[in-house]
């Protein structure tokens, strides 16, 4: 079979997809030389560096909002990710566009996220620079962190989507674009999902005219967000949502903020973990001889607080914990029996 295979799934993107959707022939391709996969187009093989990464790995000990939670059903960032590219994959798949760009997109958005959610987005704000995103050290670490420094060598296309996929900038390929609705509809939906699970939410509490438009359930809201945009978006350069569902689904994530996101119960933790993160931080620029060794060679490379950041950023909430407990909780002495 030899290359044909992939030549295979090529020629049935040209065949089969959207005359809107992004080619995998298309790729700006890679900043390093590669040899190409026999079996594999080259946006399958981005999904695969990336599930088979360290730092995707890590994913499944970070918050995404409630830190380090005990029950076994809260969500993680892990979770998060593969609810995300769920999402992504069927908007995609509907409106005819690359789903295996879109996949590996939507799998790597997260992968530089810090441990304790947008807590530990704010530490590294105030310890290390207020310019650091988390969606830019999602691009760091697989530019320049991931297998040991020499990164993941992914194509320019998924990299787009990965920086792009929250706040202003949009990503230039439609498929980035759906990750970015994908991303929003996830974590509005499993968050209310876990804040009722946590007690400080019950369905009752959301306006209703936003129950009236999107549903009651957990599913309905989903269906109703991803069909509005297969709707607003079907033949279109552009995805977008249609009119009445968007302002729905924005005065719901307002409504999260007020209620969920700013809550006192649910946020209690926050601030301790954030002063944990900014102490080991501190500590580290202090004692760069406590860093595994990729890290120190990294300062003479990139310069001392950047690479602090780097460890301290790709930490797991309870690996945080852990080192902060070793380095500043005493033992209790039980001597020798």
């Amino acid at each position: 079979m030899g290359n044909c295979i992939r030549e295979l799934f090529i020629e049935r993107e040209k065949e089969n997809l959207s005359q809107y959707a992004f080619l995998t022939s298309n790729t700006r391709g890679r900043d390093l030389p590669y040899v190409p996969c026999d079996n594999r187009t080259e946006f399958q093989r981005d999904r695969d560096k990336i599930i088979h990464s360290q730092s995707f790995r890590r994913l499944m000990n970070k918050t995404q909002v409630f830190l380090a939670p005990v029950g076994d059903h809260y969500r993680t960032r892990m979770t998060h990710t593969l609810e995300v590219t769920q999402i992504a994959r069927i908007i995609a798949r509907a409106l005819r566009l690359n789903e295996d760009l879109t996949e590996a997109v939507a799998m790597g958005h997260d992968i530089g996220h810090t441990p304790f959610g947008h807590a530990g987005e704010f530490a590294m704000q105030q310890c290390y620079d207020p310019e650091f995103t988390h969606y830019r050290q999602s691009l760091r670490v697989v530019e320049k962190l991931e297998n040991n420094g020499e990164g993941l060598n992914l194509t320019w296309e998924v990299r787009d989507g990965i920086v792009n996929h929250t706040g202003d900038s949009m990503a230039s390929t439609l498929e980035g674009v759906i990750v970015k609705y994908a991303d929003r509809i996830a974590y509005i939906n499993h968050d209310i999902d876990d804040a009722c699970r946590a007690g400080i939410l019950v369905i009752e509490d959301i306006p209703q005219w936003i129950r009236d438009v999107l549903g009651d359930g957990h599913s309905q809201r989903i269906n109703s967000l991803v069909t509005s945009i297969i709707k607003a978006s079907t033949d279109k350069n552009e995805i977008t949502m249609e009119d009445e569902v968007a302002k729905a689904m924005t005065a719901l994530r307002a409504f999260l903020f007020e209620r969920v996101y700013r809550n006192p119960v649910a946020k209690s933790e926050e601030g301790k973990a954030k002063e944990m993160l900014i102490r080991l931080f501190e500590f580290y620029v202090g004692h760069v001889d406590r860093m595994p060794e990729f890290y120190r060679n990294n300062c003479e490379r990139e310069g001392l607080e950047r690479s602090v950041c780097d460890f301290v950023a790709g930490m797991t909430d309870r690996y945080a914990i852990e080192v902060y407990s070793d380095l500043y909780i005493p033992k209790v002495w039980r001597g020798s029996h």
